[in-house]
């Protein structure tokens, strides 16, 4: 089993930024992907960007050049750094964690983007 929680969501103006936080616990050996995903109420949950246990990342087309993914192995720690937010990237945002059988996910942290 593993256990992710995220932090780091919150109210932030159009062009501003946020950092996001998930931090894994468990079985976090097993683990060969982790990324963050968003949902907005009654669409489907869509892969924001994703990194591989050898580091490889991808991104969503949309968020491309404004959000990076990242982590701290030292801290069992994945980051999503946002930058240039727009109204259109409000959303809760989860973390997600995979190995060869499972699939993991936080609770998910809101992310609104106003003026």
């Amino acid at each position: 089993q593993v256990q992710l929680v995220e932090s780091g969501g919150g109210l932030v103006q159009p062009g501003g930024s946020l950092r996001l936080s998930c931090a894994a616990s468990g079985s976090i050996v097993s683990v060969n992907v982790m990324g963050w995903y968003r949902q907005a109420p009654g669409k489907q949950r869509e892969l924001v960007a994703a990194m591989t246990g050898a580091g490889s990342a991808i991104y969503a087309d949309s968020v491309k050049g404004r959000f990076t993914i990242s982590r701290d192995d030292a801290k069992s720690t994945l980051y999503l750094e946002m930058n240039g937010l727009k109204v259109g990237d409000t959303d809760v945002y989860y973390c997600h964690a995979g190995d060869y059988s499972n699939d993991y996910w936080g609770q998910g942290t809101q992310v609104i983007v106003s003026s």
